[in-house]
């Protein structure tokens, strides 16, 4: 049986990945593509690992939405960046480590992690 003080904790982690995904539309926002070829290819443990990341960092300019298809099914799981005033970046064949470095390199740092964008994976 959990204590008061873990539950409560627990609590504070799920309200705190819920506001992530809250829309705001000053803020970042990283799409996922969640549709059935980008479940199959392992988006749901990208789109975790972006909302766990992003909570841990107490980022609060950040969202974290999910989408349907973004039409690149070969080069699934797909994320894009939109950062507003930016041009978007689409990221593919992502996983949870690409994501924890998207966010540190990216969101933090401001510096787009080229090795995983779409014109990277293309030539």
């Amino acid at each position: 049986m959990k204590s008061l003080a873990e539950l409560q904790a627990i609590r504070d982690r799920a309200k705190a990945e819920l506001n992530i995904r809250k829309e705001n539309p000053n803020a970042a926002r990283v799409l996922v593509g969640m549709a059935t070829c980008g479940i199959a290819a392992g988006a749901r443990p990208v789109l975790n690992a972006f909302t766990e990341e992003i909570a841990k960092r107490g980022l609060q300019d950040v969202t974290v939405t999910q989408t349907g298809c973004i039409g690149i099914c070969q080069y699934e799981p797909v994320v894009e960046i939109e950062i507003p005033g930016e041009e978007k970046v689409t990221y593919v064949k992502m996983t949870p480590e690409k994501a924890v470095r998207v966010v540190n390199d990216h969101l933090v740092n401001k510096n787009v992690v080229a090795e995983y964008t779409i014109g990277a994976n293309t030539k």
